[in-house]
Parts: structure tokens; C-alpha cells; sequence
């Protein structure tokens, strides 16, 4: 599944386990790709990943806590 993350609309964004969220569920994730995208979307960009199907919806609560805004693309 593609998801395009807009924006991190929590007050106090918790960048450790944005990161942590990004490199668990993206299929392409790891520590130091992670690292850049939660910063990037944290600066406003809009940043594309790929969630493996298995793991949809647990990613989709995940970044809901966190309290990303997400689109799903595919």
C-alpha cells in the first residue's frame, strides 16, 4: 500500500518514534532513511512510502497516534 504523509499535526511531534514508526513499516525502511523522512516531514514536505499489505493497519494506527496526516495513494 503507497501512502503520501502530509504533515505531523501533534503540538510536540515525538521525532524518536516517528523514525522508529517509519523504519518498522516501510518496505524500504531503515534507521538512517527514516531518520531523514521524519525530518523532512517535519519541516512540511510530503513524503512517499510503501507499507507491505500485512502490516496496513497497524502502520495506519500507528501514524494516526503519532498524529501524522496520511493519504493512501494505492
Amino acid at each position: 500500500m503507497e501512502l503520501n504523509l502530509l504533515s505531523c499535526t501533534a503540538q510536540r511531534p515525538d521525532k524518536r518514534g516517528i523514525a522508529n514508526c517509519l523504519a518498522e513499516f516501510a518496505t524500504n525502511g531503515n534507521t538512517s532513511l527514516a531518520n531523514e523522512f521524519m525530518e523532512m516531514l517535519l519541516e512540511g514536505d510530503i513524503i512517499d512510502i510503501v507499507v507491505d499489505y500485512g502490516h496496513s493497519g497497524s502502520a495506519l494506527r500507528a501514524l494516526r497516534k503519532l498524529g501524522i496526516d496520511y493519504e493512501i495513494v494505492e
